[in-house]
């Protein structure tokens, strides 16, 4: 089931990331949930880009897909014929997922790169790319492996971030980040890897998830009415939103 890539003997994903806090448990440590606690909110908004498209999968792969719980809303929400898998190189992360686990919901540890006759209709990318040392190389090399593809990419870069520098370090240390994106460079990314964006649009997590500061929490009236008059110059000029996209 596992077998090595012919285009890399290594993989796409390097050895120096299956040996990272993904692997080591450094990860989970500061995020115990592993982000649970969001995943109705993020299955909402996979289940928004699907019906607006017209798409009905059989089988889904969610790759990187942490505790499960994304992909046991979805099944939930979807037809019980669907059939769902989930990748995840972290041990810990996959042995969160085994209680969610059932007939049609099937969870693998591993690079799902190795897994090379592995096809899907639909697969799902949800807050990765943004953690992925070679992100341009991944994505060209799962691009053959499913019809669609929606893509969850949180838009880091912005006017506020890069005034506010403790705003980025926070986004790398502990959040994990390698990349950040505005919509343009998102999309563009996506683009140079060969893949035709079908559909997109804004998630507002800072407007719809529970927050956690003071200042967040000050901000959220103000952040609503600058997207009520402009959702571009709003997220170029505050770090409110993710993208959510759909490609083939």
């Amino acid at each position: 089931m596992h077998r090595r890539s012919s285009q890399d003997p290594r993989s796409i994903v390097d050895r120096a990331v299956h040996e990272s806090v993904y692997a080591t448990g450094e990860y989970l440590a500061k995020h115990p949930s592993w982000g649970v606690e969001n995943s109705f909110w993020k299955a909402r908004q996979i289940l928004r880009m699907i019906a607006r498209n017209g798409l009905s999968p059989r089988t889904i792969c969610e790759v990187g897909c942490g505790a499960g719980e994304i992909l046991r809303q979805l099944q939930l929400n979807m037809n019980v014929q669907c059939a769902f898998h989930g990748y995840e190189i972290s041990p810990q992360a996959y042995k969160l997922c085994q209680q969610r686990a059932n007939d049609k919901l099937r969870f693998h540890l591993g690079d799902f790169l190795e897994d090379e006759q592995d096809q899907f209709d639909l697969i799902l990318l949800i807050d990765v790319i943004e953690h992925l040392e070679d992100c341009y190389g991944f994505l060209r090399q799962i691009r053959p492996r499913s019809d669609y593809k929606i893509l969850h990419i949180p838009l880091d870069l912005s006017v506020e971030t890069v005034l506010r520098v403790s705003r980025m370090e926070r986004m790398y240390n502990p959040i994990g980040h390698l990349h950040y994106f505005t919509k343009e460079t998102a999309l563009r990314t996506l683009g140079h890897c060969g893949y035709r964006v079908l559909d997109w649009f804004y998630t507002q997590g800072l407007l719809e998830l529970p927050v956690r500061t003071r200042l967040a929490r000050l901000a959220r009236p103000v952040v609503r009415l600058m997207m009520a008059v402009d959702k571009d110059w709003t997220v170029r000029l505050v770090s409110s939103c993710s993208l959510m996209v759909l490609v083939s």
